[in-house]
């Protein structure tokens, strides 16, 4: 099972008709999930230590929605970036060494706590651009059935 916890509500219409589609795609692979966490207000007139607050509150939320069966795949600026490829070949070693319950995990949009990094199996950097983290939902996504497309070899990834 794959599931993804991510902050923050995807409000855009074309952002959640591309998330379903590939939630769709995906379910011919492995039982998929999106879990929601509240994001936490964070307006630009926040102080550095007012903003570690939102990111602490927000990680703690998180959290409180992964057991310790899950093998947590967290999204992270500091984490290790991979092409499709080498991302393919990491999640068909995870799926061959028998973790059966991959979260991925997309914090808010101050980014995530030390503790949620500490939680973490594995680190992910998707991109060294700045995208909006809830177009990371769509992008995660899109990646997994990339991936799943790589393991099968089946046509999609050029």
């Amino acid at each position: 099972m794959i599931r993804i916890v991510a902050c923050g509500t995807v409000r855009e219409k074309w952002l959640a008709d591309g998330i379903k589609e590939y939630l769709k795609r995906l379910s011919a692979y492995d039982k998929i999930e999106i879990t929601e966490v509240r994001d936490e207000k964070a307006p630009a007139s926040n102080s550095p230590a007012e903003n570690l607050q939102v990111i602490n509150k927000e990680g703690e939320k998180i959290l409180n929605r992964i057991t310790r069966q899950e093998y947590v795949i967290l999204l992270d600026l500091g984490g290790k970036e991979m092409d499709s490829v080498q991302f393919s070949e990491t999640l068909d070693h995870l799926y061959a060494q028998g973790q059966t319950r991959l979260t991925f995990v997309i914090g808010g949009s101050l980014g995530v706590s030390d503790d949620l990094r500490k939680r973490a199996d594995m680190r992910w950097q998707i991109s060294e651009m700045t995208f909006p983290h809830q177009l990371c939902r769509l992008i995660v996504l899109e990646q997994i059935y990339r991936a799943f497309k790589i393991i099968h070899h089946e046509p999609y990834h050029k």
